[in-house]
């Protein structure tokens, strides 16, 4: 039996590795932007949380004190029963959260949430705020 070197060859050739590599090159050209967005979506998550906090912390006081009660007194978070710091995370701090009741019979109120990187250098970059109502609409 004859040796042939052609048919003991194993292996990729280059061509086949450059084809590879270019696919994966693809590949993460479009996951990376898409992988980006979903960092943000999911920061944003514990800033929507703590405003649903700010939320019921509101509509409590609403049932306490009653309709008659004049809520344009009421502008800080010590006013709703917080404690310095008490809505501090990792992407947002006591001072992202802003909040204006504006009614009471129907309650209605706006909780500002706001993005600052000044404060949290890992705060979310794309939006820089969103607002929340008394129907639990974010905007």
């Amino acid at each position: 039996m004859i040796y042939d070197k052609r048919k003991c060859r194993k292996g990729f050739t280059l061509i086949e590795l450059m084809v590879v590599l270019f696919i994966i090159g693809i590949l993460s050209a479009i996951a990376i932007p898409y992988m980006r967005g979903r960092t943000d979506a999911s920061k944003w998550s514990e800033g929507k949380a703590m405003a649903g906090t700010i939320r019921t912390a509101i509509r409590t006081l609403h049932a306490e004190l009653g309709k008659g009660y004049d809520y344009s007194t009421v502008t800080t978070l010590t006013q709703l029963g917080f404690a310095a710091h008490d809505l501090d995370g990792r992407y947002f701090k006591d001072g992202d959260f802003d909040f204006s009741i504006t009614d009471s019979d129907p309650l209605e109120y706006i909780i500002t949430i706001t993005a600052h990187a000044a404060t949290s250098p890992e705060a979310p970059i794309n939006p820089t705020s969103m607002t929340l109502d008394q129907d639990g609409t974010f905007n």
